[in-house]
């Protein structure tokens, strides 16, 4: 199973639209997004790399861990990132945190992920992560970053 970890800014006049332009950044805006809790399944490669839009997959639900950060106060940054561990067997857990700085979102990713492995008998490698941000200026913006693992139709 191959999980990419795709990212995206985007602003708008309204926090909703600068949010949908992240995503249309990272190549997931025409989904129906189903959230997922943060267990990478066995024999998984995640790789850091944008997606391309897929117009055959309109409306199609995608089930994905997803960090997003809008900001609307001029001056201000927004932050979103993902954050993984995985052991040999591909195995592994991703976090998502946003925040006001880049520094603060990987010291929450690293500090997220250095906890959860401690209870697990999992023996886990080096944290990765991927994380995005944006000023704000005249107009609301966002930050995202998003792992989809499936696209699924609604077909029966």
């Amino acid at each position: 199973m191959n999980i990419p970890v795709t990212y995206g800014t985007g602003s708008g006049p309204t926090e909703l639209s600068a949010f949908d332009s992240a995503l249309n950044d990272a190549g997931v805006a025409n989904y129906n997004i189903l959230h997922l809790s943060s267990v990478i399944p066995p024999e998984a490669m995640v790789e850091v790399k944008k997606v391309e839009p897929q117009p055959a997959e309109y409306g199609h639900r995608l089930y994905a861990v997803l960090s997003s950060r809008t900001e609307t106060e001029s001056g201000k940054e927004a932050w979103a990132g993902l954050g993984w561990i995985q052991d040999e067997t591909g195995r592994g857990l991703f976090v998502e945190h946003q925040g006001g700085s880049e520094f603060e979102v990987e010291k929450l990713i690293r500090d997220s992920l250095g906890n959860m492995h401690q209870y697990r008998e999992n023996q886990y490698g080096k944290v990765q992560f991927k994380i995005v941000g944006i000023k704000c200026a005249d107009r609301p913006v966002c930050a995202l970053v998003c792992a989809p693992y499936l696209s699924e139709g609604w077909e029966k």
